[in-house]
């Protein structure tokens, strides 16, 4: 707490991200392995874009 004060930064950031990968975890209800818990959390925390532009004209 009196780092806040010090440095005015907290990992407020990090424990959303963790508090999102923990939903996920509970959601799932336990993944078969390591690599399928990856994949769900970067399909739901990555960013992508699920409805991409297909067809573009360029000028």
């Amino acid at each position: 707490m009196t780092t806040y004060f010090d440095f005015k930064i907290t990992n407020a950031h990090a424990e959303g991200i963790n508090s999102r990968i923990q939903a996920i975890k509970v959601k799932a209800r336990g993944f078969r392995n390591q690599e399928n818990f990856k994949t769900a959390i970067l399909f739901h925390l990555g960013g992508l874009d699920l409805y991409p532009t297909t067809h573009r004209v360029v000028g």
